[in-house]
């Protein structure tokens, strides 16, 4: 099968959208699938083989947070382009409603269109107020993919009708495979995201740490990702600033790592989370993981049975919930345990396969269209030379 990908955030910024296409179209790709991912990209941008840039993005506030999107009348042309020329059996286009690929490939796309929403945002005005742009292109869709049933409330909510609920999805066996390392093992909190992010909670957790700390004396916080680093640490006590170790922006090998190292993962993230890509990473990795009790965390957490929820923006519950589970390594590995069990729903092999099953769904439904439309051209022409 031709398959054609669009992502709408830039490729050269990390984010779970970006990994979940990466990680479908290769997987795609594996099961012997010809896969092109049309994306925003700097022209410096390293990208892999199936992936065609399409041109850089610009900032814009979405979602609570800042997108690197691509719109406008060159973007347009360079997506009519990619599709002419790949001549594609289904067009899988992400996040179709926001200002960027996703709705150009919409609007000009013809054929099978699936389409995957990840927003959970039930307050979104701008995009009620959109709708009326937004209808043409989405009646053109086929079928809709919701990552969570919080995204999925979403479009049901401001867009109208249905989505199927496929997660996303994670290599399960390469988490669980990776090597600790020596460097981050021993009484170690995990946090993973951009510093600079307010909604990603790395503030929240700055917040709790001199509790944690004082609870735990030997523990440390080891940070992955971007942003400032004096600005980080910034609320916290000079003489606790070094049990903070930043390890800036890491590889996807080093990720894996730094996860299967912690002795718990702590996912403070205020809103604006449709999934929770990292929480089922970190599973994958068996750690321990607590995290906000957003909808969308409670629901990959299993309401709380495969990993600890506290309440979201409370520092108290946060660090009282780290001390206690830092001091008993039986709930710890109990929680290891289970999180091991819970997340293989979300490896590939599964999501890979419901997301294939849609496309061969809609494929199907195009080709019997288009066998009736000709069996009746035929007929008229029958008609008619009678």
């Amino acid at each position: 099968m031709r398959i054609g990908i669009v992502c709408p955030y830039a490729w050269d910024v990390p984010g779970g959208v970006q990994f979940h296409i990466r990680d479908l179209a290769e997987h795609l790709i594996r099961r012997g699938h010809e896969v092109s991912v049309l994306a925003p990209a700097d022209d410096e941008t390293p990208l892999p083989p199936y992936v065609v840039s399409a041109g850089r993005a610009v900032p814009v506030p979405y979602n609570g947070s800042v997108a690197r999107l691509n719109f406008g009348f060159l973007s347009a042309a360079r997506v009519r382009r990619w599709l002419q020329n790949g001549a594609f059996d289904v067009i899988h286009i992400h996040e179709p409603a926001s200002p960027s690929l996703g709705l150009l490939a919409c609007w000009a796309a013809q054929g099978p269109i699936v389409a995957t929403f990840h927003t959970s945002n039930p307050r979104s005005r701008a995009m009620i107020a959109a709708y009326p742009i937004l209808q043409p292109a989405l009646e053109k869709i086929s079928a809709r993919i919701a990552v969570s049933e919080y995204a999925r409330r979403t479009l049901v909510e401001h867009l109208g009708g249905d989505a199927v609920v496929i997660p996303n999805g994670v290599d399960v066996d390469f988490f669980a495979r990776a090597e600790p390392h020596p460097a981050w093992q021993g009484r170690t909190i995990g946090f993973i995201g951009r510093i600079d992010e307010p909604r990603k909670g790395l503030p929240v957790l700055m917040k709790a740490l001199p509790k944690i700390l004082a609870g735990v004396p030997d523990a440390r916080l080891l940070v992955a990702g971007r942003g400032d680093e004096e600005e980080a640490v910034a609320s916290l006590p000079a003489e606790l600033r070094s049990r903070v170790t930043f390890l800036g922006m890491v590889t996807d090998e080093d990720k894996a790592r730094l996860l299967r190292s912690v002795d718990l993962y702590v996912a403070p993230n205020t809103g604006g989370e449709s999934f929770g890509i990292i929480l089922v990473e970190a599973l994958s990795a068996a750690a321990p993981v607590l995290a906000s009790d957003l909808d969308a965390f409670a629901q990959v957490l299993d309401q709380g049975e495969a990993g600890e929820l506290f309440a979201n923006e409370d520092a108290d519950a946060l660090a009282t919930a780290a001390v206690r589970l830092l001091n008993d390594p039986s709930r710890l590995a109990e929680l290891r345990d289970r999180g091991s069990k819970h997340v293989r729903r979300f490896d590939w092999s599964t999501v890979g396969a419901d997301i294939l099953a849609v496309y061969e769904t809609v494929t199907a439904g195009a080709a019997s269209v288009a066998t009736d439309e000709r069996v009746g051209l035929r007929a008229r022409w029958g008609l008619a030379r009678d």
